[in-house]
């Protein structure tokens, strides 16, 4: 079994002027397939910063990180974004959309970008609306969906990729407790049965219970964990 992320002294700083800003500092992170993890904290704790990290987006100041196997921290920008396609997935809070295509329109295009076409990739996508409610509004364009209907159109599409590592950041954040219940669920079946490793920041204490481990996050330093219990 691969291990997905090892990191041993993770930091980020910024340094604006004189003044400096440790926004990650010193964090020594393992995470497991089929693990579901919550990362919480107020806002400006890191946990953002955190995520854009082992999503290799941002370049860490300092510390080791390993990406199933792979030593991150020295790659160039082209071996970066070869890691990112082949192992992650993102959720992001700004659904980045194309407004220009239906809900069904950019869920097609992610799986046409991994090869799947035609009538496997039309019942593909239909599964994943499906799976986060959406079945009603396959051909909705963005503007005629609400913030929360296009939140769950971000998460089929991530989920579209197939990437064993799946990053998201405020993925309930839009939605009412139905949905984000909804949501999580299909975000832990897919930890469960394809051993998929699920990341998320969030402010949402309404979720805490669906995490197998819970990573508390302060001043860009992890305070404490806490492990699900049973």
């Amino acid at each position: 079994m691969q291990i997905p992320i090892i990191t041993k002294g993770f930091s980020k700083i910024y340094t604006e002027g004189q003044f400096t800003v440790n926004a990650v500092s010193d964090v020594d992170l393992q995470l497991d397939e089929g693990e579901v993890v919550g990362l919480f904290g107020p806002s400006g704790s890191g946990k953002t910063t955190l995520l854009s990290m082992l999503g290799c987006i941002l370049r860490p100041s300092g510390g080791s990180f390993e990406l199933y196997g792979n030593n991150v921290v020295f790659q160039d920008d082209r071996k970066l974004t070869e890691l990112r396609k082949k192992y992650i997935s993102f959720i992001f809070q700004g659904f980045n959309l194309f407004p220009a295509l239906t809900a069904f329109e950019n869920v097609m295009l992610v799986l046409k970008l991994k090869g799947i076409e035609g009538n496997p990739a039309e019942q593909r996508a239909i599964e994943l609306l499906s799976a986060v409610g959406l079945q009603d509004r396959i051909h909705f364009l963005p503007r005629d969906l609400s913030g929360g209907q296009k939140q769950r159109v971000a998460i089929a599409r991530a989920l579209a990729a197939d990437a064993p590592l799946i990053l998201a950041d405020e993925p309930t954040g839009n939605l009412d407790f139905v949905n984000g219940r909804k949501v999580m669920e299909v975000l832990n079946d897919l930890a469960k049965k394809q051993n998929r490793c699920v990341i998320v920041a969030t402010h949402d204490n309404r979720i805490e219970d669906v995490f197998d481990r819970i990573i508390y996050m302060e001043d860009g330093r992890v305070i404490r964990e806490k492990r699900r219990e049973g």
